[in-house]
């Protein structure tokens, strides 16, 4: 399996890879490009940003600001709409449904850093997909995890770092974030065991 391959499969692979640096590359300069086209210009930032994912209904927005890694990982149903500033690290798939809000600053995350330090400096890396239902809506400064999938209907509120899936038709909203333990499993001065 080549290192792309690999990484969409969610097995380790090497971001060191040749195919997905240039992949990489070419990606983030054309979200440059896309944002040197004035938002007035909706139809070649829709064309550009066509060319950029995977796959869109005929109705989207995203507004300046968007980044991703790769794109092609990237499918948007239809009518959806980013406001400024998403970012999306597509290194596994990334699937919104139809009708989709998102906020402003908003982040959704695919990589997964191994949490050995040596491991991690090496350049191995594995990826978990992020579905986004129907008719969701993420607040502003949302940041979705790896792996996570949010159900058809939901709402997110402003701030939330999600952590886990949320079902279908609820309203979510905070910071799950709290330490549990260190990461080698030994006390580490300051920090208690949960």
């Amino acid at each position: 399996m080549t290192e792309r391959e690999k990484m969409i499969a969610g097995l380790m692979y090497s971001v060191q890879d040749e195919e997905l640096i240039r992949l990489h590359r070419a990606c983030v300069d054309a979200c440059v490009l896309c944002d040197r086209l004035l938002p007035s210009q909706l139809t070649e930032r829709r064309e550009h940003l066509g060319r950029i994912l995977g796959g869109t209904g005929e109705r989207f927005l995203i507004e300046p600001g968007f980044r991703c890694d790769y794109g092609f990982n990237i499918t948007l149903g239809e009518d959806f709409f980013a406001n400024y500033g998403l970012v999306i690290l597509d290194c596994a798939p990334v699937r919104f449904g139809r009708n989709c809000l998102i906020g402003p600053q908003c982040g959704i995350y695919t990589a997964v850093h191994p949490l050995d330090a040596a491991e991690r400096a090496s350049g191995m890396e594995y990826a978990k997909p992020v579905t986004v239902g129907d008719d969701v809506w993420l607040g502003g400064h949302v940041t979705v995890l790896p792996g996570v999938n949010i159900g058809d209907g939901s709402v997110i509120g402003a701030g939330s770092v999600v952590t886990r899936d949320i079902p279908a038709g609820v309203v979510a909203a905070g910071n799950l974030c709290r330490v549990l333990r260190p990461v080698s499993g030994e006390k580490t001065h300051g920090q208690k065991r949960a």
